[in-house]
């Protein structure tokens, strides 16, 4: 079974309260997000493997670690996912950075893709998926799918908040993606909405309804 992180650390979750809040406007929304999405990526890419490398330092040869590799991928699910985007990217300014594009149909809460641009070899990148909502799990499902089929064959999945129907559904569908959140939330609604969560992420981002 694949491995659920909640990030709790203090700034985050300080950061998170104030995102919930529904007279945050959308200037501080976009970024309180952003800064989420760095913060959590320390946590996102703790793992990473290192190997060692010689260089010379101004004083003599050193021993050092680097990333064994540093071919990374950032692909947001649009539209929401774009918030997070240039979080993680400020903090892996070489990755590369893709994107999905899915509609969730709001009767049977099913996604529709509509557009994909993932870089050429990733199948060669660690794959960082990024959406500020892990809800009923279908669209996170769908992009993991469609990340997968181009051939990436390890990949994270960051979002700021999720339900526990998500996060079962996700691991039940992909228990090879590891899932990382600031907050595991109470429940969905009759809607498909994270309760008590912080609204729509898209909408609050972007000043949209």
């Amino acid at each position: 079974m694949s491995k659920v992180t909640v990030i709790d650390h203090p700034l985050v979750q300080h950061k998170l309260s104030l995102l919930r809040d529904k007279d945050t406007g959308s200037k501080a929304f976009r970024e309180l997000v952003n800064e989420l999405a760095l913060l959590m990526g320390y946590e996102v890419t703790k793992n990473l493997p290192l190997v060692e490398k010689t260089i010379d330092t101004p004083m003599q040869p050193a021993t050092v670690h680097v990333l064994a590799n540093e071919k990374i991928a950032v692909v947001p699910i649009l539209r929401a996912g774009l918030g997070m985007a240039d979080g993680i990217m400020n903090l892996i300014p070489n990755a590369k950075l893709g994107h999905i594009g899915l509609y969730r149909n709001p009767d049977t809460l099913m996604p529709t893709s509509y557009y994909c641009k993932l870089p050429s070899d990733i199948e060669e990148r660690e794959t960082i998926i990024v959406d500020p909502m892990l809800a009923t799990g279908n669209s996170a499902i769908e992009a993991v799918n469609v990340v997968k089929k181009a051939g990436s064959k390890s990949i994270r999945l960051v979002c700021l908040i999720a339900a526990p129907e998500g996060i079962y559904a996700m691991q039940k569908a992909h228990n090879d993606v590891d899932i990382y959140v600031a907050s595991i939330d109470e429940k969905l609604n009759d809607h498909g909405y994270i309760v008590p969560g912080l609204g729509d992420a898209g909408d609050r981002l972007f000043g949209t309804k």
